[in-house]
């Protein structure tokens, strides 16, 4: 896997290995075994991180404030462990074995101002719409609005406010750790750089229709707007989760360039390459795998 390009924008790639006979298998796990155990790890993540708003039996509503207090323990804990699942996936499929996993999962201190500025940059042109019409909605000027935010007291009663810190705060981290951080390693090379941007928000998405049952259980509406709403929140979460994971990928690169010019590697792991087994239908399968990386 490799991130191809110099100056501009790179574009990111996995060679598709041949299929793996199954003798060629005993020198390590073939590429069947690591999509099974890619997405049973990503699925248990998903199944951990929503599970875990639901160890406290409680009858009050979720935006309770005692509620939300004993689900950001939860939360937190879930989201802690969450990097333990990447490294029992990588002792489990030998991908990446020389990769820490801070790397893997993308926290590294090289390129970290253009890769927080320049995503940050495009949000903003994304919801460049919704900001205008709050801006021309506003009736106090540019002045006054600067102050508010910047009062202390404002963000003081921000902070206590356990909604916006759910909101704005804790869910926002823990979601991108656990279904971006963690899950899109997984799932790369088992798919695909392209593939996995758009299967890792399947999970993300699948993990908000929990709030169906709330909603049914507090009957906060008819049945319909229920699961129309559902649909929606599912749609939107998808397709904005396959907006950060592109982002993810394209800043999670390292900084050692690859042998090829012009070319840099990515810190997600590659796709695994056939092994050479014992014996010579093993050494011929990792001869035909040298042959086919090459040709990419």
């Amino acid at each position: 896997m490799a991130a191809l390009g110099g100056d501009g924008l790179r574009l990111l790639s996995v060679s598709r290995p041949e299929r793996q006979p199954e003798s060629a298998a005993l020198g390590g796990p073939g590429p069947g075994l690591c999509c099974w155990v890619s997405v049973f790890s990503c699925l248990s993540l998903a199944c951990s991180y929503v599970g875990s708003l639901y160890v406290w039996k409680s009858e009050l509503p979720r935006d309770h404030p005692a509620v939300i207090k004993r689900r950001f323990t939860s939360v937190l804990v879930v989201s802690s462990l969450s990097p333990l699942c990447v490294l029992l996936w990588r002792e489990l499929t030998g991908i990446q074995p020389g990769t820490s996993l801070l790397t893997l999962m993308g926290f590294r201190l090289e390129g970290i101002f253009p890769a927080a500025l320049l995503p940050l940059l495009l949000t903003m042109i994304l919801f460049l719409g919704p900001l205008m019409q709050l801006s021309m909605d506003c009736p106090c000027d540019l002045a006054d609005r600067l102050k508010v935010v910047l009062a202390p007291r404002s963000w003081a009663r921000c902070l206590t406010d356990m909604r916006w810190l759910r909101n704005q705060v804790i869910a926002p981290l823990t979601e991108e750790l656990v279904f971006r951080a963690c899950m899109l390693p997984m799932l790369a090379p088992c798919t695909g750089l392209g593939p996995a941007v758009f299967t890792c928000p399947l999970f993300f998405g699948v993990a908000h229709f929990h709030h169906i049952f709330e909603q049914l259980r507090f009957r906060q509406s008819s049945v319909g707007s229920i699961f129309l709403s559902a649909a929606f929140q599912f749609s939107y979460t998808a397709v904005f989760g396959a907006y950060t994971a592109f982002l993810f990928i394209r800043t999670a690169t390292t900084k050692d360039q690859s042998a090829r010019p012009g070319s840099q590697p990515s810190a997600l792991p590659p796709k695994p390459r056939i092994s050479e087994g014992n014996g010579p239908v093993g050494a011929e399968a990792g001869r035909r795998g040298r042959r086919h990386s090459q040709d990419h």
